[in-house]
Formats: C-alpha cells, structure tokens, sequence
C-alpha cells in the first residue's frame, strides 16, 4: 500500500502539474489523424481511434487483422489512425511528419505511405541509420514518401518539410496521444474507450469479438421508428 508521502505527491501532480500540462498544448483547427477510406467518422458507426508509430513492429503487425475485420464491417466502422512518433524510434518523428505531408497533398494517399513504412521499416530502423545524417534520411523518406502520392508531388513532398506548419501537426499529434494517456503504439480506443491490454496487437477474431455487439447495437439504434408526438 503506498505511503501517505506517496499518495499526497500523486495527488499534488493530478490536481497541480496535469492542469499546467494540459493548458500548454495548443487546440489544433481539426481534429487530429487521419480518417480510413471509405469509413468516414458517424454518429451511428462504432468508433476506433488508432494510435500507431510508422516505425514500430507492433504496429506494423497489428494493422492487418484490423484492416480485415474494418473490410468486413464496412462503414458500420469509422477509422481514424493518429501517428504517435515513440522516442525511442529516431526516424519515426519524420516518418510520422511525412504521412501528415502526404495527407495535405493527397489524402487518399496517406493509408497507402502508411502501408510503406509499415512494408519497409527495416530500412528506417536505428541500427540501418546509425551512419546516416539527418538531413540523408529526410531525403531517402522524401524519395519514399513519393512512391505513394506519385512522382508529380516529389517537390511538393520535399517542401512540406520545409514548411513549418508540418512539424507542428506532427508534434499536435504526439501530444494529443500523450494527452489520452497514449504510452506506446499500438494504443486503441473504441467509442472512446481504451482497450484493455494496450501497447499489444489484436487478432482478426480478437477484433470481431469486440466490434460484433457493438455494431449489433448501433445498427438496432439506427433502426428504431420515429416516433411523432
């Protein structure tokens, strides 16, 4: 059991240093990530919010069984995934920064970088670009990020990180996760709710268990007579 020390330290940080936290983090004109195709955001669909690192393993494989079962509920499910740059992965800030670049440039595009990072991450990892300089790295993410949006956009794609603007949504998302209690990728919510085991992958039929009485009940709502009084 902890101390009473102990106790009136984590009370002192929750009601005094949280507050100052919180009102240091700028509200951003939109919401945060970047919404999956074909499952736009609902009042009558089930909603997961993703926070995923580009560079991270776990991430990398969790994305599969949950882009099957979201095929398999269709826009019953809305989808929003928000990069969360980990610190200890040193490329995954401008990986992260590079999906926020295409975003702007092509939406339809983002998922598909994603799936590139996701399909490629050996190359990005801190022991493959322990040797290399920042500014080479940028470049080979640039060259990378332009397989996904198309090579029309490579210098719209290398001026986004030059532009100012792009670094600070990226940094609005980290903050935003750290700000819903993210710790580690992948970190899921649904309907707003955190996921238990977070920082862990869900299977295929992991994910149908969760989803399957929820979209049953936001299916009946929706079907409900009007009633006129």
């Amino acid at each position: 059991m902890p101390s009473p020390t102990a106790l009136s330290s984590v009370l002192f940080f929750f009601l005094f240093l949280v507050p100052i936290v919180q009102s240091q983090i700028s509200i951003p004109a939109r919401y945060d990530g970047f919404v999956y195709k074909n499952h736009r955001v609902s009042s009558d669909s089930v909603m997961i919010d993703a926070f995923f690192d580009p560079i991270c393993p776990d991430s990398r494989d969790s994305w599969p069984p949950l882009k099957q079962a979201l095929h398999h509920y269709g826009p019953a499910v809305s989808f929003v995934v928000h990069p969360f740059a980990l610190p200890y992965h040193d490329n995954s800030f401008v990986a992260s920064r590079a999906l926020h670049i295409v975003n702007k440039l092509n939406s339809s595009a983002t998922y598909d970088l994603l799936e590139l990072f996701f399909n490629h991450q050996e190359e990005f990892y801190n022991k493959q670009t322990f040797n290399m300089s920042r500014s080479t790295i940028v470049s080979h993410i640039v060259q990378f990020a332009t397989k996904a949006v198309g090579n029309s956009f490579y210098s719209a794609v290398a001026s986004g990180f030059e532009d100012r603007n792009t670094d600070l949504t990226t940094r609005i998302s980290f903050k935003y996760g750290c700000s819903r209690g993210v710790f580690g990728t992948p970190f899921f919510f649904v309907n707003g709710f955190a996921l238990p085991d977070a920082d862990s992958a869900i299977d295929y039929d992991g994910w149908r268990r969760i989803l399957e009485p929820l979209v049953g009940k936001s299916t009946a709502r929706r079907e409900e007579p009007v009633h006129y009084f």
